[in-house]
């Protein structure tokens, strides 16, 4: 079965899950220029905002996905409105705005269940999961993953699939058990190659790349993270091509070829902060400080560096991110 982007409604429904966002963005102006009712007016402001999002044009994401939430209000589209309301609380997770993003998204998960749009509210409570995952809830997040991967195999859709395989995998492997996450990876991988999900296929290959190094297989990691990049680049996904970057530098940290991580990682910051993502860019610096710290950096430096990261995870509720500055200063500070 093939995989559909099901956030493409309406007239764009016939968009592949593969497309360049340069053309979906091109189709959506297209389409909302030409719409004749509010249906196709909503599906179109839903393309743009989700197609700008991924671009990382974060305000005029922030514009369109409201005007098709007020679009699909009007006319009393329930369904419509929940997707509305999915694309503004990922947004709100990609700039980091959490408490924002569990708002919105539950209001979407509500909003699809009375318009009786099965995909939506799953799409809406996958976007709980991963926002809930990113701040470190593994315990909870774990179990809705875990249910929303049953559902998603229950009705056939395989890029529903492949996201859930993706979060629980990572789940494990920060908990450690790397055997069990490089399954879950594979598995994710496989079905979207099949499935022809080429997004999916990029962070699959992300993660058993980033499981890979950990078993000291360096170049066999670069080597897959340079493969999902190239489909990174032939869709424009530039949020998911700085994470790959990132994950770049990770490797070479681990490695111990530390001025090339150092690097990888500078040029990391400047992908993060060009998109507007700001929980990657505090990432980018945590692993730039480390790798500095081990090229002769001041102590004192470094403990700057850190306190600052720290402040700023801790400000976002981001636990796990706070966990990894806790570990770099037990690691990098006498």
């Amino acid at each position: 079965m093939r995989a559909k982007a099901a956030e493409y409604r309406g007239g764009l429904a016939a968009l592949s899950v593969n497309a360049s966002l340069d053309e979906v963005l091109v189709q959506a102006e297209q389409h909302d220029a030409a719409a004749t009712t509010a249906g196709e007016r909503a599906g179109a402001q839903l393309a743009i905002a989700e197609a700008c999002r991924r671009l990382g044009r974060v305000d005029r994401a922030e514009r369109a996905w409201r005007a098709s939430y007020r679009t699909a209000r009007d006319a009393g589209d329930a369904a419509a409105m929940a997707w509305a309301l999915w694309s503004g609380g990922t947004l709100a997770r990609q700039r980091g705005r959490y408490p924002l993003a569990h708002r919105l998204l539950t209001r979407a998960a509500a909003t699809a269940e009375r318009g009786n749009d099965v995909v939506a509210r799953g799409y809406s409570l996958a976007g709980l999961a991963e926002t809930g995952r990113v701040q470190g809830d593994f315990a909870g997040t774990l179990r809705l993953h875990e249910k929303l991967l049953d559902e998603a195999r229950a009705h056939g859709q395989p890029r529903h699939v492949v996201w859930a395989l993706e979060g629980i995998a990572q789940i494990h492997r920060h908990n450690g058990d790397h055997d069990r996450a490089l399954t879950l990876f594979t598995e994710a991988c496989a079905i979207a190659t099949d499935s022809d999900d080429q997004r999916g296929r990029a962070w699959a290959l992300r993660g058993i790349a980033d499981l890979t190094s950990l078993r000291g297989d360096v170049d066999g990691a670069l080597e897959l993270l340079a493969e999902a990049e190239q489909a990174c680049r032939a869709m424009r996904l530039e949020a998911a091509l700085a994470y790959n970057h990132k994950m770049r530098g990770n490797v070479l940290y681990r490695a111990g070829r530390y001025a090339e991580a150092e690097q990888v990682y500078a040029a990391t910051i400047e992908e993060f902060t060009r998109i507007a993502e700001p929980r990657g860019e505090s990432l980018a610096r945590l692993g730039l400080i480390k790798s500095q710290s081990h090229q002769g950096m001041s102590p004192d430096e470094v403990a700057k560096t850190l306190t600052e990261l720290h402040t700023r995870f801790t400000r976002a509720g981001l636990h796990h991110a706070v966990d990894m500055v806790n570990a770099a200063r037990r690691d990098l500070l006498p």
